[in-house]
């Protein structure tokens, strides 16, 4: 595959695009949507957000150290593109994309509602490195709905539509081609028909 040398700049895709809910819940409170988010630690778990300080958020999280991940959906993608295009310095966020507030555990940011899972987070450090500030998480509650849940109380995020971003366009993830592992896990259908297929061979020479 031939190769263009390409200007330095942000090209890791795709991207989780997130609404980010800060604030207080009975007071002012916000959404942000942001796509530069990750998981950075399993134990403790942690996780990141990075935003320009001239974002109407930006205060709210530095000054409270608490804000709140939601996960988005096909459902939600014009509701997570309005909170990222629109300040909340002239506009009810909440009000205008019909999304629902809900008290959090271990924070003062409300929960979206509408959101499969709702990730709270404690900052524990900041990074200014240049055009973005990096805040550093602990994460300190999750919230899942009830409906991705099976019998066993396994989460079924594949079934909940969840949004990605590349290069200036949301998708929604769409074809499974494995699962973690896949690679290396053993065939056993295999054998399993092959010996299907002997038995019923030797049971036509025996009738």
């Amino acid at each position: 595959m031939k190769k263009v040398n390409f200007k330095p700049g942000n090209m890791i895709y795709p991207l989780p695009a997130v609404m980010v809910s800060c604030g207080d819940t009975d007071h002012v409170s916000n959404i942000l949507t942001v796509a530069w988010t990750g998981t950075l630690c399993t134990n403790p778990p942690m996780a990141y957000i990075a935003i320009r300080p001239e974002r109407h958020s930006y205060p709210m999280i530095r000054e409270s150290g608490e804000f709140v991940i939601n996960l988005t959906t096909a459902k939600l993608a014009q509701a997570t593109d309005y909170c990222g295009v629109r300040s909340g310095k002239d506009r009810n966020k909440w009000t205008d994309c019909r999304l629902t507030p809900v008290p959090a555990d271990t924070v003062k940011c409300p929960l979206i509602a509408e959101a499969p899972v709702n990730i709270e987070c404690h900052v524990q450090q900041v990074l200014e490195l240049g055009s973005h500030h990096v805040f550093i998480a602990d994460v300190t509650a999750v919230h899942v709905a009830e409906k991705y849940l099976d019998e066993k109380g396994s989460l079924h995020l594949e079934d909940a539509g969840l949004l990605a971003y590349s290069h200036g366009t949301y998708y929604s993830l769409g074809k499974a081609l494995g699962h973690f592992g896949y690679s290396i896990r053993k065939k056993k259908t295999t054998k399993r028909k092959s010996t299907t297929k002997r038995s019923k061979t030797y049971n036509k020479k025996r009738n």
